[in-house]
């Protein structure tokens, strides 16, 4: 798995960086084909936002998360990338049982 994190208006310090790196280990801890993950830490006027893009085997899945400190957005991206994945993971899960279901009902027809 890559980790690739970037600040607009910021500089990602040590501290940033150690504490994005045990929040993507929350995120393997459900989905563990991660491939890569890139985090872009933003400070606006007066928000803090953090997004990122990861890329699982077969998707895309893009989140962002605003906070009144960096800490707190990277919570809430976190939050929000967590529900994504274990979204994602249900998907893959439901779709090959689906497809097993019918191909058992295909075939009990022909005999």
């Amino acid at each position: 798995m890559q980790l690739d994190i970037t600040g607009h208006h910021i500089e990602v310090t040590p501290l940033i960086d150690n504490y994005i790196k045990d929040k993507v280990t929350r995120l393997k801890r459900h989905f563990d084909q991660v491939l890569n993950i890139h985090v872009i830490l933003e400070v606006q006027k007066q928000k803090n936002k953090a997004e990122a893009s990861i890329f699982v085997s077969g998707n895309h899945i893009f989140a962002t998360g605003e906070g009144h400190d960096m800490y707190a957005a990277i919570d809430a991206l976190a939050d929000k990338l967590d529900r994504q994945i274990l979204k994602h993971k249900e998907r893959i899960r439901s779709h090959h049982r689906n497809e097993g279901n019918h191909r058992n009902i295909a075939m009990s027809q022909i005999a």
